[in-house]
C-alpha cells in the first residue's frame, strides 16, 4: 500500500478527532441527514472496527451489499452501541485506524498465508482497495461533521486522488439499474489536475476503464474535491456546475448533468 495512503488514513483519523474534541454538543444535528453529530461520530467509530476486522482478514457480514442494505445495517449498528460522548468515540476512530493499518501491514509481511481479496460491505477488495475505501468513507463522514460544528473539512485534492481505487472499485456496485436500464453512453471523467477514467454504459451494466476512453461521448473536467462531494451525495450537481467547477464537452456533451444520477452513493 502506498505510504501516502497510509498517512492519509492516519491524518484523517486525527483530523476527526480534533473535530470531536472541540465540542461537546454531541446532539447536535448533522446537515442534511437524519443522524446527530454523536450518531455520526459513533457511526465512524464502529466502522473502522469493521475495516480493521476486514483488514485482518476476518468476514463480518454488514449488510447486502446495496446502499439501501448498508443503511438498514448502519441503524442496526447504532441501536445497539450507545456510546455518544465525544472524546471516547474520537479516541475508537484513531485506534482503530491504527489497528487496520497494523492489519494490512501484518498481511503484506505474510502474504503466502494470508488472502488477497478481503470481504467488505460492498464486495470483495484487495486490502489497497479497502484502505482506499477507509479513507473516502471517513472523508465523506468527516465532511458531514465539519459542517455540522461550523470547522474546515479536511478534504483536499491529494486525499481525492487516494480515493479513486475505492471509487472506481464501487461505481459498477452502486449504479442505479432503472436509470443505467436503457442508456448507452461512453464518458470520460478527468479531475482537474490529476487522473482521468472512462465509463462505459450499455446493456444495463457499467464498465470502468483506469484510463480515459478513445472517442467518449462525453467528458468531463471536474474539480476534484466537488467530484468527491457528489460521488458521496454532499454536494448537488448544479451547484458545481453554477460554481464553474464542472466543464463538458464531446459529441454529446449534454449528458455530463445525467452522470450522477446513474449512480447512488454508497
Amino acid at each position: 500500500m502506498p505510504e501516502a495512503l497510509a498517512r492519509a488514513i492516519r491524518e484523517t483519523a486525527d483530523d476527526i478527532a480534533t473535530l470531536l474534541s472541540s465540542t461537546s454538543h454531541t446532539t447536535d444535528p448533522v446537515p442534511d441527514s437524519e443522524w446527530t453529530v454523536g450518531e455520526a461520530a459513533a457511526h465512524l467509530a464502529l466502522a473502522n472496527e469493521l475495516m480493521a476486522d476486514a483488514a485482518a482478514g476476518h468476514e463480518r457480514p454488514y449488510g447486502d451489499g446495496t446502499p439501501q442494505g448498508l443503511a438498514a445495517a448502519n441503524a442496526e449498528a447504532l441501536a445497539t452501541f450507545g456510546q455518544r460522548d465525544a472524546q471516547p468515540l474520537a479516541s475508537m476512530i484513531t485506534e482503530q485506524a491504527d489497528v487496520f493499518l497494523d492489519a494490512l501491514e501484518r498481511a503484506a509481511r505474510d502474504e503466502s498465508t494470508t488472502r488477497p481479496v478481503v470481504v467488505t460491505p460492498l464486495g470483495p477488495m484487495d486490502r489497497h482497495v479497502l484502505a482506499s475505501y477507509l479513507l473516502t468513507h471517513m472523508l465523506g463522514h468527516g465532511y458531514d461533521l465539519a459542517r455540522a460544528l461550523k470547522r474546515p473539512h479536511m478534504i483536499d485534492r491529494d486525499r481525492v486522488g487516494l480515493c479513486m481505487p475505492f471509487m472506481l472499485a464501487a461505481m459498477p456496485r452502486v449504479a442505479d439499474t432503472a436509470a443505467i436500464a436503457d442508456l448507452a453512453a461512453r464518458y470520460t471523467i478527468r479531475l482537474r489536475g490529476g487522473a482521468a477514467f472512462g465509463v462505459s454504459l450499455g446493456d444495463g451494466t457499467v464498465h470502468v476503464s483506469p484510463t480515459a476512453l478513445e472517442r467518449p461521448d462525453c467528458t468531463i473536467l471536474i474539480e476534484p474535491v466537488a467530484f468527491l462531494l457528489i460521488a458521496l451525495g454532499r454536494r448537488h450537481p448544479w451547484r458545481a456546475i453554477g460554481q464553474g467547477q464542472v466543464l463538458a464537452w464531446g459529441r454529446k456533451p449534454w449528458l455530463a448533468p445525467r452522470f450522477p444520477t446513474l449512480f447512488t452513493a454508497p
